[in-house]
């Protein structure tokens, strides 16, 4: 599906409120839960394989564009790369409602004297659908953002995701194109390097918080009487 993202020439030049990313817990990074055995790696392989084919099957080359320097740094916010619903607030496979996950962030640019950088992103959702999960469909909120190198949030987006699982299905994804991102630039010595570009699920305070501390749910979560939650560093504890 095709968006539209566009930055003001105000945006960029006015003198804007210091409005950073700490509430999310900063730039990318952090690990994952480790464990699981033979048995989650061949889990993990094959949704790998399936992903990688999802992404592409649907992918559409991004546009052979030229430009007078590098462009802006393009990323998923680590914090809020990953949306999780837990019924009552509790953390708990049994809990887990809808889900979603951003798992790659492609992008290209143009711009060549003093004209304004034009980019066009593409993000590949894996969305899923938990043992509390209500219905057969879900409205998922993401933004993007420009942000002045991660210090000053620039121009912000907010776009909706409508996803339908089919019956007995409860992992879906969909692959989003957001086109015509368009960044002024004050002068020709502006380059691509001065801005970043961030993508991330509107989450919760817990929600960040589960993700900045790399807490993750193995794939047969909720399918299983031992519900566990891993933790890196840390032995899963029984809930």
């Amino acid at each position: 599906m095709r968006r539209l993202l566009l930055i003001s020439m105000a945006a960029i030049l006015a003198a804007a409120p210091a409005v950073s990313f700490a509430q999310y817990g900063g730039g990318g990074g952090g690990g994952r839960g480790g464990g699981g055995g033979a048995d989650q790696q061949s889990q993990d392989d094959a949704k790998k394989k399936k992903r990688d084919k999802d992404w592409s099957d649907s992918q559409a080359p991004l546009p052979a564009l030229r430009n007078a320097g590098p462009c802006p740094y393009v990323k998923a916010l680590y914090d809020a790369a990953r949306y999780i619903e837990f019924k009552e607030s509790r953390e708990a496979s049994a809990n887990v409602g809808f889900t979603g996950e951003i798992q790659g962030v492609s992008a290209g640019c143009a711009y060549k004297e003093d004209q304004p950088i034009k980019m066009a992103m593409e993000v590949l959702f894996e969305l899923g659908k938990g043992p509390t999960a209500e219905g057969g469909s879900k409205t998922f909120h993401y933004w993007i953002a420009v942000t002045d190198r991660n210090r000053e949030v620039l121009a912000k987006q907010n776009f909706d995701l409508k996803v339908d699982f089919p019956a007995g299905q409860d992992r879906v994804y969909r692959r989003e194109q957001i086109n015509d991102i368009v960044i002024p630039r004050a002068d020709v010595a502006t380059s691509g390097a001065n801005f970043e570009v961030l993508v991330g699920f509107d989450v919760t305070p817990q929600m960040a918080d589960f993700n900045r501390l790399g807490k993750r749910f193995r794939l047969n979560v909720g399918q299983t009487a031992q519900a566990r939650t891993e933790q890196p560093g840390t032995p899963a504890q029984p809930k």
